[in-house]
């Protein structure tokens, strides 16, 4: 959409709760001074959304960058997610004790399963996904956790979780030109579950693709601008991440310009390239 003019501004989960339109991502961010200061640069360009896994392996630097940018708990929106081997019920619960300690907070914004339990390694992947959601609907309605959701989940993984008394508020899947998911994301969007964009600049393979490069150049404005700003006009909340001070304040500045419906087609129509060729369903670990 094209009325986000600022990093303040939100989308609104279907719980009600508020979450800024773009995040800050650490994936493959090296734990340690680098992702400090990453995450301190990025509160400072104005940030206030900071995306993290435990698989990550950077919670405890991303909790010492909040405590050191001297900002207000409750100014940061924060979000982690359980890894494939603490699914289930009572390793979540644990594996969500870790993460808050890990980041030095009391509670999270957004907790997420980070990739589904499927067909390919388990029998009852379905009932796995199910006890893991069980305890994670319990950490939110004892409010240590604000917002629940999931994350590379597909329309037939989320089938069962939406079903239960509290149904998923976002999906974050891996959503780029020419990686769109249709299918996901028309679930999603008719579910009013929010679409957050992983690697939205398609592992940074977007970068030199000439349509891009060419949409780019009449905006005046560099192609990973065009990205993120792209995923925001399909109404899903793009992630990019960077360990350089110049190009984390880039990627902030994408609220001066509207891409015309015309250029947005084009994307939209780009054929698969790029892109991690991680499959939730194929997946070995």
């Amino acid at each position: 959409m094209s009325n986000f003019n600022s990093l303040k501004d939100t989308f609104t989960l279907n719980n009600g709760y508020n979450i800024p339109c773009i995040g800050f991502g650490t994936w493959q961010t090296p734990d340690g001074e680098t992702a400090v200061n990453s995450v301190i640069e990025a509160i400072k360009s104005g940030y206030k959304h900071i995306d993290t896994a435990a698989i990550y392996g950077n919670e405890k630097s991303i909790g010492k960058a909040i405590k050191e940018s001297g900002i207000n708990r409750d100014e940061l929106f924060i979000t982690s997610k359980v890894w494939n081997k603490d699914r289930g019920y009572k390793t979540t619960l644990a594996a969500f004790e870790k993460t808050i300690n890990d980041l030095q907070i009391d509670y999270l914004d957004l907790y997420l399963i980070h990739w589904p339990a499927s067909a390919n390694k388990f029998n009852d992947w379905d009932n796995i996904n199910l006890e893991t959601w069980k305890a994670m609907t319990e950490l939110y309605k004892a409010g240590k956790i604000k917002s629940i959701g999931v994350s590379n989940f597909m329309p037939h993984h989320l089938k069962s979780l939406m079903e239960t008394e509290v149904k998923p508020m976002v999906d974050q899947i891996e959503f780029h030109p020419g990686f769109m998911q249709e299918e996901t994301f028309k679930c999603c969007n008719d579910n009013n579950i929010l679409v957050e964009a992983w690697s939205p600049l398609g592992t940074g393979k977007m970068l030199n693709n000439e349509t891009l490069k060419t949409i780019s150049s009449k905006y005046n404005k560099s192609v990973a601008q065009i990205c993120i700003r792209w995923c925001l006009q399909n109404n899903a909340l793009p992630l990019p991440k960077s360990v350089t001070a110049s190009r984390i304040k880039e990627n902030t500045e994408i609220f001066d310009f509207v891409i015309s419906d015309e250029d947005m087609k084009t994307i939209n129509a780009m054929e698969y390239c790029g892109g991690s060729g991680h499959h939730p369903d194929k997946v070995n670990f």
